[in-house]
């Protein structure tokens, strides 16, 4: 499969790629010398609400080689619409799929997000589980945003350090528009996985089996941290049932 053949279902005008699990890392397979330097979302009713409302950030989600269905509603959605064949692709799990096979492949990954300490975790974690996996670089960087010669530093550094994967995990939407606005600058695929690095480095842990496969994982999320999640939840969660009843 080449990079304009990607399935896709139109959800709220976002294109939700309606690739499975095993196929995804299939076409990444295929194509990883050809995805150099571009970037692949990962979307749930959070970041396809935001998509909704901002015309900007719907852009950057169609904007990449595509837009993995990290929440189980929207692969739901899609199945219900025509594509039977479309399942959730969390960027954990997709983390860990291209890991098992890191080794044989001989992939390099870069990790540029979250802070000192998960990075530290991560690593770890890493050389634990995941032995053969050669990590290229790790990076935090600071919360505000960084000058033009740092941020070709990072550029350099990344780079340099020649990987496969880049994974990202700055949170949404951040992640999506640090990875659009680096699109050709890198070399390697960037993947916004959010979370993902907190999950691997342990300092998350996922939702039961049960949970995930009723779509519940993000009520698991808001049990986790009902703080920072109970508004944006309620919001999204709310506005993305009425809209997708009215059809949108």
């Amino acid at each position: 499969m080449c990079l304009k053949e990607v399935p896709y279902c139109n959800i709220l005008g976002v294109k939700i790629s309606t690739l499975s699990m095993k196929e995804t890392v299939d076409f990444l397979k295929e194509n990883i010398n050809n995805l150099s330097g571009d970037y692949i979302c990962v979307a749930n009713v959070h970041t396809t609400v935001m998509s909704y409302d901002n015309d900007a950030y719907r852009s950057i989600q169609n904007g990449g080689v595509m837009a993995l269905p990290d929440g189980g509603p929207l692969s739901t959605i899609a199945r219900r619409r025509g594509y039977r064949g479309a399942e959730r692709v969390t960027g954990p799990d997709l983390m860990s799929e291209i890991f098992k096979i890191s080794g044989q492949e001989r992939y390099r990954h870069y990790f540029y997000g979250s802070g000192p300490e998960t990075l530290k975790l991560l690593q770890k974690k890493l050389e634990q589980q995941y032995p053969y996996v050669e990590v290229a670089g790790m990076y935090s960087p600071p919360y505000r945003i960084l000058t033009n010669s740092e941020n070709q530093e990072v550029i350099r550094r990344i780079n340099e350090s020649r990987p496969d994967f880049i994974w990202v995990g700055l949170g949404a939407p951040k992640q999506e528009q640090w990875m659009s606005s680096h699109r050709g600058l890198l070399h390697g695929v960037m993947v916004g996985v959010g979370a993902g690095f907190d999950y691997h480095a342990g300092n998350l842990k996922r939702a039961p089996r049960w949970m995930q496969r009723c779509n519940l994982e993000w009520l698991y999320r808001l049990m986790q941290e009902p703080k920072r999640l109970l508004k944006r939840y309620i919001y999204t969660n709310l506005k993305f049932l009425w809209l997708i009843i009215r059809g949108k």
